[in-house]
Parts: structure tokens; C-alpha cells; sequence
């Protein structure tokens, strides 16, 4: 599995169990449309799916928590984006 095809499956996860928002998950699946302009940022995209993997709504972030926020997610689309 490529890291897109990776990226793409956690997104779908994200958006259907954990409530990941629409713009954030239509921000990320553009990245996926475009990967070509991506190809040499594996490691981010990789990075950016772990976060996606982790992504939770509700809670369980910060300090002692595992999850990924919308604040966190935004700021490594942003970076991705520039």
C-alpha cells in the first residue's frame, strides 16, 4: 500500500468514525488527486496519515492525550500546502 492509498484509508476511517470534518477531509483528498505534486514529500504525507490514523473530535489530546486535533491537522495541511 502506498502512502497515499494509506492516507486514503485513514481519511475514510476518520470521516466516517471519528467525525473528521468535511473541509479538512476535502483538503486531504485533494492532496491525494494531486499526488504527483507530492511524490517527493513521502515522509510528510506519511506523517500526515499517522495524524489522520489519530484523529479525534472529542478529546484525548494535548498534553497526556494520543489523539490529533482539527487545530493539528490544519497546521500539517497548511505546511503541505505551502
Amino acid at each position: 500500500m502506498t502512502v497515499f492509498e494509506e492516507l486514503q484509508s485513514v481519511t475514510e476511517a476518520a470521516r466516517n468514525e471519528q467525525d473528521l470534518p468535511d473541509f479538512l477531509a476535502e483538503r486531504i483528498f485533494r492532496i491525494i488527486e494531486n499526488r504527483g505534486s507530492f511524490r517527493d514529500r513521502e515522509a510528510e504525507i506519511d506523517e500526515l496519515a499517522k495524524k489522520v490514523a489519530t484523529y479525534d473530535t472529542y478529546g484525548q489530546t494535548g498534553y497526556l492525550g494520543m489523539g490529533v486535533n482539527n487545530v493539528i491537522l490544519e497546521k500539517s495541511l497548511q505546511r503541505l500546502e505551502e
